[in-house]
């Protein structure tokens, strides 16, 4: 089975980008514990935190002129599979840029898979070995896979790679890195998306 072929069979388990951010806000904003399952009470403040910075995104991003130039130059169908969970901060970061610019073109379907719960997708597309989110995977209309993308922009990489050869904490070089997001505003995957899509749009 193909890696498009599972995904395709997997469908139904996947969510709409709307699916999946109520259930983001309904876990944030809940007191009910039983709704959530042991990964994310374990990470509930996380999720709280991640919430904000995800909607913080949404009402302050404005996609560049460069950027809906490129997805405006789509003329079929894309399928865009993205692996995420509501507790990665990576993913807060990130998730959102995707879904605004996967909105430029009506012809990009956005699907959001848990990671958590679809480890046999996850392993097709580990990044250096590991399970790391966010993961965009992205196919044409007859499942060739066009790029993948992720887990995080290679500037804000090589910051964490850097950090951690001077031995800082996790703790110090994920502040940093929330820092590196905040400021670059969602540029550096604008122009890695573009770098992306210009590969496969002719």
């Amino acid at each position: 089975m193909s890696n498009y072929e599972l995904i395709k069979s997997k469908l139904a388990q996947s969510n709409s980008y709307s699916e999946y951010f109520d259930q983001f806000k309904k876990k944030a904003e809940s007191n009910d514990f039983s709704i959530l399952s042991e990964t994310d009470k374990e990470h509930f403040t996380y999720i709280k935190l991640n919430l904000q910075r995800s909607s913080r995104i949404h009402k302050t991003y404005k996609p560049s002129d460069e950027i809906k130039n490129f997805i405006s130059k789509i003329i079929d169908n894309q399928l865009w599979i993205l692996i995420t969970e509501e507790w990665c901060g990576d993913s807060a970061q990130i998730v959102p840029y995707i879904y605004e610019i996967s909105k430029l073109n009506s012809l990009i379907d956005l699907k959001i898979f848990k990671r958590d719960s679809n480890l046999d997708l996850m392993e097709l597309y580990l990044t250096n070995g590991t399970r790391s989110i966010p993961k965009l995977i992205v196919f044409d209309k007859t499942g060739n896979e066009l790029f993948t993308w992720g887990p995080r922009p290679k500037e804000a990489q090589e910051l964490i790679n850097k950090l951690k050869l001077e031995g800082k904490t996790k703790d110090e070089f994920i502040e940093q890195l929330h820092i590196w997001y905040a400021k670059d505003r969602g540029k550096s995957l604008e122009k890695e998306m573009i770098d992306r899509l210009s590969n496969v749009i002719y």
